[in-house]
């Protein structure tokens, strides 16, 4: 029996493919390196590595307690294209149950950004000062992109939460919003039903400190 909530079942349409396009969302850079060190100057090799205008990312674990005083957490479920695009990928493979998280914007504080995405997302107007760091900062997939995440907690209450706005970007249209004991949401990690890895880091982390 699952733990979570179904998440929506995705099939997305590739309406046309702009590979050749240079502009996006994503740039590639592709460098020739050589190593410098004490024996020397290696010989050179070519890499790749993606790039985009805003690289790193605040990730906020939203908690309360519920009337038992057990903590309890908030996922939202997101589409991810190239998860549900993977060969052979089932529809279900395109959902992922996750804390709410965005891209920090050029100038911005992490704790900033993360309060605007709490908004975005979840619909809880909170201050930048009421986040909390939730552990030091993570290089997510460092052979290929330097994107790096920062972690947030903050407690908030449920009765304060309005309907979220979203950025405006169809995937955000339609997610689901659950409020979960956070012992059954790590017993989901554990079951695979959260298969988003800034997700439960996130929420190994919190259970340590509530």
């Amino acid at each position: 029996m699952a733990i979570l909530p179904e998440l929506p079942k995705v099939v997305l349409d590739v309406v046309a493919d702009r590979s050749d396009e240079r502009e996006g969302f994503l740039s590639l850079q592709r460098q020739e390196l050589a190593l410098v060190g004490a024996a020397g100057r290696g010989r050179p090799f070519r890499y790749d590595m993606v790039l985009r205008r805003a690289l790193d990312a605040s990730i906020m674990a939203a908690h309360h307690l519920d009337p038992s005083g057990a903590p309890c957490v908030y996922l939202r479920s997101a589409v991810r294209p190239p998860a549900a695009l993977r060969p052979g990928a089932e529809p279900a493979e395109g959902s992922f149950w996750e804390v709410p998280a965005g891209l920090i914007e050029p100038g911005e504080a992490p704790s900033a950004a993360a309060a605007r995405e709490l908004e975005e997302e979840l619909g809880f107007k909170v201050d930048a000062s009421a986040m909390q760091p939730l552990g030091p900062s993570v290089f997510p997939a460092p052979a290929m992109i330097g994107e790096r995440h920062y972690f947030f907690h903050v407690r908030v209450d449920p009765e304060t939460r309005t309907e979220p706005g979203g950025d405006g970007s169809p995937l955000e249209e339609a997610a689901h919003i659950v409020s979960v004991p956070l012992e059954r949401a790590l017993a989901a990690c554990k079951a695979g039903e959260v298969a988003d890895a800034k997700t439960e880091l996130a929420l190994r982390r919190l259970a340590e400190i509530v």
